[in-house]
């Protein structure tokens, strides 16, 4: 992945099911977004105004060290995550890291230098500062995590005030046994899907192969770059090696897709004034004949790269697990040993 920023918030998610959100990127770049032209219908509501944080959301947000520090977050409990909620003691970290105060391409100023004058809530230049939760408050010139306290502010490692927007393609196909048979879960009775997972290198965890949108870039692009980066290793490919690879990748990202999160991600990353959104976006080669011909490689920010199981037993970086459980349930593949399990957060 590229390098760039992410960040933090709290949100409930409210979906037909109840649902966390998605990853970052950290050092040398942020995370995803996704797209799609078949889209899945979900709602993801900010609940600025909750008295408390979700058990399944906001919580990473609140961890501590912060990533690639020894700082520790302000403590906040779940009575108090919710903006609405008084708290006048609160008295949060600042703490941007020195990668990002550096001035990179991808980050920007601090709120405080003069020629930085930011567009909040709109599209600034070819930086997309909306978010995809609604709009945000703006307090002593800095935004407000939408979905509520971290425990700290400032950016952190996340390049971006406000909303930092990444891409996640989730790249799927049916396990299958040597004569080329869908493989069926002996509890569930469902086919078992499989999905292209990176581990990563910052936190040696897997994850969906997805990174942070470049400025002016469209998330078909992203998802597309993010996939051929951290799992096909494309930065290290020859011209003609590219070229095939880039053939192959267009034939897997331009079949019809599914969209299956748009919105805040629950990110260790986040903070008071800087959160990480993300698309989501599901690739199914039904046949696995695509996929047969790509050869999957770790690159940039992977460590190892290989096609995984589905099933809840998974334990995935941020939120992404919530987001293969939904792909699992819209494409009827396995998911957990009980087989009226369905979806129930």
């Amino acid at each position: 992945m590229a390098a760039r920023g992410l960040a933090q918030a709290l949100a409930t998610v409210s979906l037909s099911v109840s649902l966390s959100c998605v990853t970052v990127r950290a050092l040398g770049g942020p995370p995803y977004s996704c797209f799609s032209s078949r889209s899945f219908h979900l709602s993801s509501v900010i609940m600025s105004g909750s008295n408390g944080a979700d058990e399944n959301s906001h919580n990473k947000a609140r961890t501590s060290p912060y990533p690639g520090s020894k700082v520790e977050r302000s403590q906040v409990p779940n009575e108090k995550v919710g903006w609405l909620v008084e708290w006048q003691e609160y008295n949060p970290v600042e703490y941007t890291a020195v990668s990002v105060l550096a001035g990179p391409m991808w980050a920007d100023p601090q709120i405080s230098e003069r020629n930085f004058s930011p567009k909040f809530n709109e599209k600034d230049g070819h930086v997309e500062r909306k978010s995809q939760n609604g709009l945000y408050e703006i307090e002593n010139g800095r935004p407000r995590n939408p979905a509520g306290r971290t425990g700290l502010v400032g950016r952190g490692l996340l390049g971006r005030w406000g909303p930092n927007h990444a891409a996640d393609p989730i790249i799927t196909r049916w396990k299958r046994d040597s004569s080329g048979n869908k493989v069926i879960h002996p509890h569930s009775g469902k086919n078992i899907l499989q999905f292209v997972a990176i581990k990563r290198k910052d936190c040696g965890e897997w994850a969906i192969p997805g990174g942070m949108v470049d400025p002016g870039e469209k998330i078909s692009a992203t998802l597309k770059r993010e996939f051929g980066e951290e799992a096909m290793n494309s930065l290290q490919k020859s011209t003609a090696e590219k070229q095939e690879m880039e053939e192959q990748l267009h034939k897997l990202f331009s079949q019809e897709h599914l969209v299956v999160y748009k919105g805040y991600v629950d990110d260790p990353r986040n903070t008071d004034n800087a959160w990480m959104e993300t698309e989501a976006v599901n690739y199914h080669d039904e046949t696995g004949e695509t996929m047969d011909n790509l050869a999957l490689e770790a690159g940039d920010d992977a460590g190892k790269v290989k096609w995984v199981d589905i099933s809840d037993k998974l334990k995935l970086y941020a939120s992404h697990s919530q987001f293969i459980k939904l792909v699992a349930e819209k494409r009827g593949a396995h998911w957990s040993e009980d087989s009226d399990a369905g979806c129930h957060g």
